[in-house]
C-alpha cells in the first residue's frame, strides 16, 4: 500500500511539473509573438509618419539658447532653424525645390535615427513580396523609376507605351470611358521586373511618408508631372449619402459595397492632351484626407479661409498651375480641380489635330492680325486656355 502510494505521488509531481513546464512555454511564446507584433508595428508606414512629425516638430521648435551653443554654431542653426520652417511651409505651395529639402531631411531621420535598414523596410511597404503589394505601391514603384530617367515626363511615357489613354469598356458600365484599372498597374508591374536597391526602397517610403504628412496624398507625385491637370473629390457616391443610406436603407448600403461603388474620396483623375482619366487604382482611402488636401492644395499667397459661408476659392500655385477648390454646402463633397498650363510647348500644329487643319490654322492667324474680337468655347478638357496662349 505504501508503494503505490509513492508511485501515485511521483506520478502526481510529474504531471504537475508537466503543467508548470506548458505554462511556462506556453506564456514564453506569448512574449515572443507579442515583442514580434510589436517589432512589426514599429516599422509600419503610420509609426513613421507619427516619427517624423514628432521629430521636425521638436527641430522647429527647439529654444537654441538654452543649449549654450557657441555665437558661430548659434547662427548656424537658427539658418538651418528657419530654412527648414520655409521649407514646411513652402512644400505645401508646390514648390518643388523646398519638396525635395524636406523629403531630404525626412530619408536622413528615417535612417539615421529611426533604424530602417534592409531588413525592416519591407515591414512598412512589402517591396519583397509582390503579391501583397497594392496598386498604389506597384504604381509609386513604377513612377519611381521612370522619374529616374524621364523626370516629370515619367507619367506621360507609362501612358503612352502601355496605351492607356484610350476608351476602354469596365465591368459593370455599358459605355466605354478613359480609367486605368487596377488590372492593367498589376500587369505593367509583372512586365517591368523591377529591381530596387535599398536606396530605392527608402526613397520611395520617403515619399509616402511625405505626401501623408505634408504633401497632397495619393497625387502628390502626379501633380508634379508635366500633365494638363488633376482632380479629386469630383464624383462617386458623397458620405452624407451614404450615412443617410445608412440610417434609411441597409439593403441599399449592402449594394453598394458589394459593388464597389465608388465614393467621392476614390475620385482622382487627370486631363492628359484633352482627356480626363480616371485613375481607378488611387484613392485618398478617407474623406479626412480629401479634406486636408483640399484645405492644403489653394493656400498659395493666402487667399483667404474657405469656409462654409465662403463655400470655393480659386487661386494659384507656385508653379502658376490653376486651383479650384470647393466644399460642403456649396458642394455635395470636397473637391479640388488643378489645371496646368505648358505654355512653351502649345503649339497650334500640336493641338489641332484633324483633317484640314491648316486651314483652320491660317483663319486663325488672320482672326488675330485683324485684331478680330474670337470666341473660344467648348466642354472643359478641349484646351481652350492653351488655344488662346498659342494664338498670342
Amino acid at each position: 500500500m505504501n508503494i503505490l502510494n509513492i508511485i501515485l505521488t511521483l506520478v502526481m509531481f510529474v504531471v504537475i511539473g508537466i503543467i508548470i513546464r506548458y505554462i511556462i512555454v506556453k506564456n514564453k511564446n506569448a512574449e515572443e509573438e507579442e515583442s514580434f507584433e510589436m517589432e512589426d508595428k514599429t516599422y509600419t508606414v503610420e509609426s513613421a509618419i507619427n516619427f517624423v512629425k514628432k521629430r521636425l516638430d521638436e527641430i522647429t521648435k527647439i529654444n537654441l539658447y538654452d543649449i549654450g551653443l557657441s555665437e558661430e554654431e548659434l547662427k548656424r542653426r537658427k539658418a538651418k532653424k528657419y530654412e527648414l520652417k520655409k521649407a514646411l511651409k513652402g512644400c505645401t505651395y508646390g514648390d518643388v525645390n523646398d519638396k525635395k529639402y524636406v523629403k531630404e531631411l525626412i530619408y536622413d531621420l528615417l535612417y539615421k535615427e529611426y533604424g530602417i535598414n534592409e531588413s525592416n523596410i519591407s515591414k512598412a511597404i512589402p517591396f519583397d513580396i509582390p503579391s501583397l503589394l497594392t496598386s498604389q505601391d506597384k504604381f509609386d514603384i513604377l513612377l519611381y523609376t521612370y522619374k529616374k530617367d524621364f523626370g516629370y515626363e515619367a507619367l506621360t511615357e507609362i501612358i503612352k507605351k502601355y496605351d492607356l489613354a484610350r476608351l476602354k469598356y469596365v465591368q459593370g458600365e455599358t459605355k466605354p470611358s478613359y480609367v486605368i484599372t487596377d488590372d492593367e498597374i498589376s500587369q505593367i508591374y509583372e512586365q517591368e521586373q523591377i529591381e530596387l536597391t535599398f536606396t530605392d526602397k527608402l526613397n520611395i517610403l520617403v515619399q509616402r511618408i511625405y505626401q501623408y504628412y505634408k504633401g497632397f496624398s495619393s497625387i502628390d507625385e502626379i501633380r508634379d508631372m508635366n500633365i494638363d491637370g488633376v482632380s479629386g473629390g469630383v464624383s462617386g457616391l458623397p458620405e452624407s449619402f451614404l450615412s443617410q443610406v445608412a440610417q434609411t436603407d441597409s439593403e441599399y448600403l449592402d449594394q453598394i459595397t458589394e459593388y464597389k461603388v465608388p465614393r467621392a474620396c476614390d475620385s482622382i483623375w487627370i486631363m492628359f492632351q484633352g482627356k480626363s482619366i480616371r485613375l481607378a487604382f488611387l484613392s485618398f482611402g478617407r474623406e479626412s484626407e480629401l479634406k486636408r488636401v483640399c484645405q492644403n492644395i489653394y493656400k498659395y499667397n493666402n487667399p483667404g479661409q474657405l469656409s462654409d459661408t465662403n463655400g470655393y476659392k480659386i487661386n494659384e500655385m507656385k508653379d502658376g498651375s490653376r486651383v479650384v477648390v470647393v466644399r460642403p454646402s456649396m458642394s455635395e463633397t470636397w473637391a479640388f480641380f488643378v489645371r496646368k498650363f505648358d505654355v512653351k510647348r502649345a503649339s497650334l500644329e500640336q493641338i489641332i489635330k484633324v483633317p484640314g487643319k491648316e486651314d483652320a490654322i491660317d483663319l486663325l492667324k488672320f482672326l488675330v492680325k485683324g485684331a478680330r474680337i474670337i470666341s473660344l468655347t467648348g466642354e472643359q478638357g478641349c484646351r481652350k486656355n492653351n488655344n488662346a496662349y498659342g494664338n498670342d
